[in-house]
């Protein structure tokens, strides 16, 4: 009897989520301001019907986001990063005619910052050190016996490794549009995944459309494989624009589309579940293939994590990537990208002939650290961590960056995409920075034309500590000093 309760109310684990996922929705949209005080524990206790125990937890994940602070004899109030009062940067269309990639030229300049361990690591995307699950690995490499070792320094099947595959494929169990092992290619990370995908459908010359602003390590690769990008505009909050995608399916000869619907690089915008439907219909009426990546959409902080694009894929057009780089460690190398059909045996024959395969030790302890259930607890824990440090981000912006500036706060991912005013040039804001040892993005870098000249992308990857926290003061105090010298009369 006591069983048939709890299987009718739910477990207890979901019903503090649903609690703490409807408050944290509330407060996100508004309906408690900054520093405003939550209802008791015993007034929801007496609203929602759960205990007072399942309420206390549902409010203490929301301290762990973040988005509430426990204030002695005075219940939770709202932090004030949890509500940036900024509006969200605006759309940039332009004319999306194919071109050849001409990289800005900044970008070698940014890639060397990012990666140098005496900046503030501002810019760096991948997996702060901070987080890694090391210890786990540490626990997995000494667990390991010799006859092992000997058979996991040799080759694989090009494929990879077929354990890997099918935890891979149980990360999506019971999610609609999911893949089995057999059609995943395990590679030496997304890059190139995306690299092997786009070799699979076009060829140098073909256009390939992509979102506008965009990873600019993608464009890097374009520009590599000779392909041309016609560029298409992104709505900061819900993704690429299907109108301006339509219209440019329609005057040119797209090969392929690349784009981001989950927590998108570099704006963080997420695809809504109606708008992938109908993004997936105008390609399927067009037999345009996609690439999608799909690297950080384990990283949503609000509700639950978004349904991949494949649910809506009724044609078998997409090649799906992503690879563990933002949520275990980027020096694992670890990726794959999963495809039916032609797609998937082109890309493995192409990932046979150009890399024979992926380091088979990395993918067997991946598989190891997955099939253990370690990674579901890490990913738990690196969500309510980056949930933290994006509204500690957000805060701090808000508080040092010039009046006019413009934010849209994502809903998961790492990074934060900001408009400056107009007359505040973000690459002249990059440079000074980058002599103070600061490292960011500079917004031309994120696109093939240079229509994002005063934006600028954060990540929020790292601890925002005392280091991080001045560094973003700092970047607030550049920012202004370039608005009054623009605005000083001549």
């Amino acid at each position: 009897m006591g069983d048939g309760r709890s299987r009718a109310a739910g477990p207890p684990m979901f019903r503090y989520r649903r609690l703490a996922a409807e408050l944290e929705r509330r407060i996100r949209a508004g309906d408690f301001r900054p520093g405003e005080r939550l209802p008791s524990i015993r007034r929801l206790h007496r609203g929602t019907g759960l205990s007072i125990s399942t309420v206390h937890r549902a409010l203490l994940e929301l301290e762990a986001c973040g988005l509430v602070e426990s204030h002695p004899r005075s219940g939770y109030r709202v932090q004030p990063a949890a509500w940036p009062p900024l509006e969200p940067p605006a759309i940039r269309r332009s004319d999306p005619a194919p071109q050849p990639i001409q990289l800005a030229p900044a970008v070698h300049s940014v890639i060397a910052a990012i990666s140098d361990p005496a900046f503030v690591p501002l810019g760096n995307t991948g997996m702060d050190p901070a987080h890694v699950p090391a210890k786990a690995f540490g626990r997995l490499l000494r667990g390991m016996n010799r006859a092992e070792w000997r058979a996991l320094l040799g080759y694989v099947a090009p494929e990879g490794l077929g354990e890997l595959r099918r935890q891979i494929a149980l990360l999506d169990v019971g999610v609609p549009g999911r893949f089995a092992a057999e059609e995943i290619v395990v590679t030496s990370g997304c890059t190139e995944a995306i690299a092997l995908a786009l070799q699979a459908v076009a060829r140098p010359g073909d256009t390939i459309a992509v979102e506008s602003p965009t990873n600019f390590a993608v464009l890097q690769l374009l520009e590599e494989l000779g392909l041309l990008a016609a560029e298409v505009a992104v709505d900061p909050r819900e993704g690429v624009d299907l109108e301006d995608l339509a219209r440019c399916l329609e005057a040119h000869p797209v090969r392929a589309c690349f784009l981001m619907p989950h927590f998108q690089n570099p704006t963080g915008a997420l695809v809504p579940e109606e708008k992938k439907r109908r993004l997936m219909d105008l390609l399927a009426r067009r037999g345009v293939p996609v690439i999608v990546d799909d690297i950080s959409a384990p990283l949503y902080v609000t509700g639950k994590r978004p349904l991949p694009l494949s649910a809506f894929d009724r044609e078998g057009l997409g090649m799906y990537c992503a690879s563990f780089s933002k949520t275990i460690a980027p020096g694992l190398r670890i990726g794959w990208v999963a495809a039916r059909g032609e797609f998937r045996e082109r890309i493995r024959r192409l990932k046979a002939a150009t890399s024979i395969c992926t380091s088979s030790l990395d993918q067997a302890l991946v598989a190891r650290f997955l099939g253990s259930g370690a990674y579901d607890r890490h990913l738990v824990r690196l969500r309510a961590t980056l949930s933290r440090q994006l509204l500690q981000t957000a805060d701090l912006i808000r508080r040092h960056f010039p009046e006019g500036s413009r934010l849209a706060l994502p809903q998961g991912g790492t990074l934060l995409w900001i408009e400056l005013p107009e007359e505040i040039d973000g690459l002249e804001l990059y440079r000074r920075a980058h002599a103070r040892r600061i490292a960011v993005i500079p917004g031309v870098v994120c696109a093939n034309a240079p229509r994002f000249r005063n934006f600028l992308l954060l990540s929020c990857a790292g601890p925002v500590d005392a280091r991080a926290a001045r560094a973003i003061a700092a970047l607030g105090e550049i920012a202004r000093g370039l608005g009054r010298r623009r605005r000083r009369p001549r």
